[in-house]
């Protein structure tokens, strides 16, 4: 019983574990503040959106934790360690899905392995178990021409999984899709994530895909972008898009709205 319990308690431990946190993080453009004095931590394996207007700072914010911008000021770490560029614990996935069109599937989720050096068989066996995990199974040597916009955004899910990456940054990825293919990969990222038990920040101007993905909000204000409210988003996992028209969700919703308009701290 007590081997049980140091166990549970070492999971609930570890799940705590912040894994990105800031403190008075800025960015300016010569003139222009981007982000202005953020402070906040990320724990392992939650999920993050963060919500706000266009221009408000939010794929700045995404950028500097994947250290592809630096900070102008204050401190930035993610597990532990202080961001100053590019760093292999992190990976990216933005609004394009950017494949290799002469490339297959199951080629472009390789290429990151391939472009080290020789790819294995096990690379191959991993590549494929991410095409089951992200439903291209029957894709695998098919070329980017044949699949759909949303397809393709998941074979650029499952290339970013292959990569190993713990903490995952999405750059409004669904953003160039249709309303109802949208809410359809909301599903399938909330599932992917979940089984592949990684930490997310989701960049999006969309508060209801916000909510409807989050565990918590993370609300920005109109430029200079601050960080106005972290929202803690209540309802239980799995989701289904009968949420959205839950009145709870409406009203948080509304409330996050009236956050960013205002400015004000929740």
């Amino acid at each position: 019983m007590q081997v049980s319990q140091d166990m549970t308690m070492a999971r609930a431990k570890a799940s705590a574990t912040t894994v990105v946190e800031a403190r008075g993080l800025d960015k300016s453009f010569g003139s222009v503040i981007a982000v202005d004095k953020a402070d906040f931590e990320i724990k392992r394996g939650e999920f993050i959106s963060i919500v706000g207007p266009s221009g408000c700072g939010k794929s700045t914010l995404l950028r500097m934790i994947a250290g592809l911008t630096p900070r102008s000021g204050g401190s930035l770490s993610v597990n532990g360690r202080e961001v100053t560029g590019p760093r292999g614990d992190v990976g990216v996935m933005f609004q394009k899905p950017t494949l290799l069109e002469w490339k297959t599937v199951i080629e472009n989720v390789l290429l990151p392995t391939a472009l080290k050096g020789r790819v294995s068989e096990a690379d191959r066996s991993k590549a494929q178990a991410l095409l089951n995990l992200v439903g291209l199974q029957d894709f695998a040597h098919a070329f980017p021409r044949h699949l759909s916009g949303g397809m393709q955004q998941r074979v650029a899910l499952a290339r970013l999984l292959k990569i190993g990456s713990d903490i995952l940054l999405l750059d409004e990825p669904f953003g160039a899709l249709d309303e109802f293919t949208r809410e359809h990969l909301n599903l399938e990222l909330s599932r992917i994530v979940s089984d592949a038990n990684v930490t997310s920040v989701f960049v999006t101007h969309n508060i209801s895909e916000a909510i409807f993905l989050a565990d918590k909000v993370f609300v920005m204000t109109p430029r200079p972008g601050r960080l106005a409210a972290v929202v803690d988003v209540p309802f239980p996992r799995p989701r289904e898009l009968s949420l959205l028209a839950n009145p709870d969700f409406v009203d948080l919703v509304a409330r996050v709205r009236d956050i960013f308009s205002k400015g004000e701290t929740a």
